[in-house]
């Protein structure tokens, strides 16, 4: 082994790797480091822009400028492609989303006996470090940071307390679990923080289910210009930066598609946005997503029709299928195997995969490939910055 190596590429886990595969943590390309481990930075490596990055598991590539960042997305998915034999005609300009523009998070709190710590567990551990800021969430998100930690320390019970955050509409949403409100008390200073936090809607899963307490309008998110209700604990794109980009791109690439099958299609993330000259039919399992796209469906012209059905069990057959001029799917980070086996069989000749997780995307798309699909468009996105996590969006042809 040489006295130092520089660094040539990030591993999936976030480790810079030399040539001669010595795995660093907190290093990237154009790094050096000598034998015993000792780094000396390179002009892609940046001071880390969050007090808490050596400590939180939030985040793993703080140290990455925007310039290594977006090679690491750019190469994870390239990655799973080639490992498939696949490589696409156009690899777009990778999208990352800004910091400060994360409209979901989930956070642990705990009381203590000086208080209370809320934030994101460790890497690898289940202590909670406790925040004192968070670069990548919205400012809205963040401002709720210090009265929460507050509302746990007053009224928090013993154990662990996990506090989902959404940005919808109407404000924040917070949903708390392992939360028991026990008493005319709690359940009051529950109602005084959701007023005085001027929360869009506050719930409590004491064990049943999320249970609304506050809610003084109903809570919606806009999809493609349409308000859609927003069930508690729904799902929505990270960033909204990243959905508009993943939405520009689907609805420029189904140009002249007239029947659309939007598959495991949430709230209608994508269904709504596609909707103008077109009819979409938004396939989703989920019961609550699914009436939350129906009735705003039917409000928004009837343009985006919904179907409830569970695709990984009952995936739409070649003959359902070949009704559609193209589908786009966005299917959970395991895939759409069987859903894919189904389109792969049908006469569809246009489809767009978005995807949350290269390997299980690159797997099914073997299979399109190997029943005469071309991957002609691919673009890496990296909406949840700093962290490992890389999502994409992609266009298959025959």
């Amino acid at each position: 082994m040489s006295l130092t190596e520089p660094i040539i590429r990030i591993a999936a886990k976030g480790d810079g790797v030399t040539a001669s595969g010595r795995h660093i943590a907190g290093t990237v390309p154009g790094d050096v480091v000598d034998a015993e481990g000792a780094i000396t930075p390179g002009p892609h490596h940046q001071l880390p822009p969050c007090r808490h990055f050596a400590s939180c598991g939030g985040c793993a590539l703080q140290h990455a400028d925007d310039d290594a960042l977006s090679d690491f997305v750019r190469d994870r998915v390239l990655n799973g492609a080639r490992g498939q034999g696949l490589e696409p005609e156009e690899l777009l300009p990778v999208h990352l989303s800004p910091p400060q523009t994360r409209r979901r998070a989930g956070l642990h709190g705990l009381r203590t006996a000086r208080g209370a710590v809320l934030g994101y567990r460790e890497g690898g551990s289940h202590r909670v470090v406790d925040l004192a800021e968070c670069p990548v969430l919205h400012p809205r998100l963040a401002a709720l940071i210090a009265p929460l930690r507050a509302f746990v320390a007053a009224h928090g019970p013993k154990g662990m307390v996990g506090i989902d955050l959404t940005l919808a509409d109407q404000g924040v949403e917070a949903s708390l679990a392992h939360f028991p409100l026990e008493g005319l008390g709690p359940t009051e200073a529950a109602l005084d923080f959701a007023r005085e936090q001027g929360l869009a809607r506050l719930s409590f899963d004491q064990g049943y289910g999320a249970e609304t307490v506050w809610e003084p309008v109903p809570v919606t998110v806009t999809l493609g210009g349409v308000p859609v209700g927003l069930p508690p604990g729904a799902f929505l794109q990270a960033t909204e930066d990243a959905e508009r980009r993943i939405l520009a791109d689907a609805a420029a690439w189904l140009e002249g598609a007239r029947m659309v099958a939007d598959l495991f299609a949430g709230l209608g993330t994508f269904a709504f946005g596609l909707r103008d000259g077109r009819k979409v039919l938004a396939a989703e399992a989920d019961q609550a997503a699914h009436l939350a796209c129906k009735s705003a469906g039917a409000r928004a012209g009837g343009q985006v029709l919904a179907l409830h059905r569970d695709l990984f069990r009952s995936p739409l057959q070649p003959a359902e299928l070949n009704r559609f001029d193209a589908v786009l799917l966005d299917p959970p980070r395991a895939g759409a195997r069987a859903q894919v086996a189904e389109i792969a069989g049908s006469t569809l000749t246009r489809v767009v995969y978005v995807s949350c997780n290269p390997a299980s995307w690159a797997r099914d798309a073997a299979v399109l490939a190997e029943a005469g699909f071309r991957l002609t468009k691919l673009r890496p996105v990296g909406q949840f910055r700093w962290s490992t996590h890389v999502e994409l969006v992609s266009l298959f042809e025959r």
